[in-house]
């Protein structure tokens, strides 16, 4: 006998449970389904940036010029597993078409219209839940190392200006000022000054998981695998599982593609391949992320540990982690830090990615008993307020926020 709620929530990391809490508490009956623990994966092992600045695409046509190196290169901060390559061809394609400058432009403008607004959402459900302590406003560091690169981020600093993004231009003396742990020779820096930081991005989660049980919603650990609409709304299966919702919103990360192909649309999602490296330590070096832009990670100060966070590795769900791409992250801190040890720990996790680098959020072409809430790519945890915003207003009859059109699954 299948089980029948109102909402079924599929997908327990911080978008699903953002979407969990916003409903719980406008009193709809929400159940989350998820066979991990809530919050345990990518929402776990992020860099911990609200990144309201991140307003580039991961496609523009400077990416495109070097793909190539970038994709074959095993020490670059993309890369391909090559046994793999069969597979994500089609994603590859398309995301070439969409690093082509018209295209990468309206992504970008796009983003911008949605993250706008991310650090003020983020405060707001940071006091809702009890997270205020976790979250700073410290800002976050870009840092070109040479003056050859910072003079080739002019032009990507006049354009996220454009943007709205508020910046500022750092020498190396005022970087060194700034964040006198970092060995600063020459070149400078980009500051987001707005940008707001979680000291640890799992216990902001938990915080989320906690307040959504609170004001009702529950968890349910179990994996869909089917869905099916009915003439009452969804079903939904899996191994001992049976539930009939009126609205079931897909929020599953990486694991997301196959149920929106069962409620009708074909998303080209594939899987980015996430690590992190911790070093535990009382006191951290740095005071804020602080990204080194020659090697695309972040070195994040959490809370009794040091995080360096990133590199991309598209490679499916499947295969282990790389011992390569791990060696390279402690190299790139190292780079940075040359005293550090042997990193206390080690992680991998998987973020879904979508070739135009703009979530999918709203309605299936099939209507409003399914809704899509995933394909966030490297700001699931910046996105998840304004996502619950957005499928809140769907599910409550509320105006349409502004930015989800680009968001809709229909661009596909």
């Amino acid at each position: 006998m299948a089980e029948t709620v109102e909402i079924a929530i599929v997908g327990a990391g911080v978008v699903g449970l953002a979407i969990a809490h916003r409903l719980a508490s406008a009193g709809r009956e929400v159940v989350v389904i998820d066979p991990a623990p809530p919050g345990s994966g990518a929402s776990y092992g992020n860099a911990g940036t609200v990144a309201d600045y991140a307003v580039q695409p991961v496609g523009t046509p400077e990416v495109l010029k070097n793909l190539p190196a970038l994709l074959f290169d095993r020490n670059s901060p993309l890369a391909i597993r090559k046994a793999a390559l069969p597979t994500l061809a089609p994603w590859l394609l398309r995301f070439a078409w969409q690093s082509l400058p018209a295209a990468a432009r309206r992504n970008a403008l796009a983003l911008a219209g949605i993250l706008h607004d991310a650090a003020p959402r983020w405060r707001d459900l940071a006091s809702e839940i009890g997270g205020e302590g976790i979250l700073q406003a410290r800002g976050c560091l870009y840092w070109y190392r040479t003056d050859r690169a910072l003079a080739a981020a002019e032009a990507d600093f006049r354009f996220r200006r454009a943007c709205g993004v508020a910046m500022e231009r750092l020498t190396a003396t005022e970087l060194a000022a700034l964040e006198p742990g970092l060995p600063v020779t020459g070149g400078g820096a980009a500051f987001f000054p707005g940008a707001l930081f979680m000291t640890d991005p799992g216990a902001m989660v938990s915080r989320l998981a906690q307040a959504a049980w609170t004001r009702g919603a529950r968890h349910l650990a179990a994996r869909v695998t089917g869905l099916c609409r009915t003439s009452g709304g969804v079903h939904l299966s899996g191994p001992d599982l049976a539930i009939n919702a009126r609205h079931a919103v897909i929020a599953a990360g990486a694991h997301s593609r196959n149920l929106a192909l069962q409620a009708g649309d074909r998303i080209p999602l594939d899987t980015e391949r996430g690590y992190h490296l911790e070093w535990d330590m009382t006191q951290a070096p740095l005071t804020r992320p602080v990204c080194p832009t020659d090697r695309g990670f972040y070195l994040c100060p959490m809370e009794g540990r040091l995080r360096a966070a990133g590199t991309v590795e598209l490679g499916g769900l499947t295969a282990p982690p790389s011992a390569h791409r791990l060696a390279r992250l402690a190299d790139g801190a190292r780079s940075v830090l040359p005293d550090l040890p042997e990193p206390s720990r080690d992680w991998m996790g998987f973020r879904p990615s979508i070739p135009d680098s703009l979530p999918v959020v709203g309605p299936s072409r099939g209507g409003k008993d399914v809704l899509f809430a995933f394909g966030h790519g490297h700001i699931g945890l910046t996105l998840a307020p304004i996502t619950a915003a957005m499928i809140a207003a769907e599910i409550l009859g509320s105006a349409p926020l502004g930015g989800s059109e680009a968001l809709r699954a229909t661009r596909f």
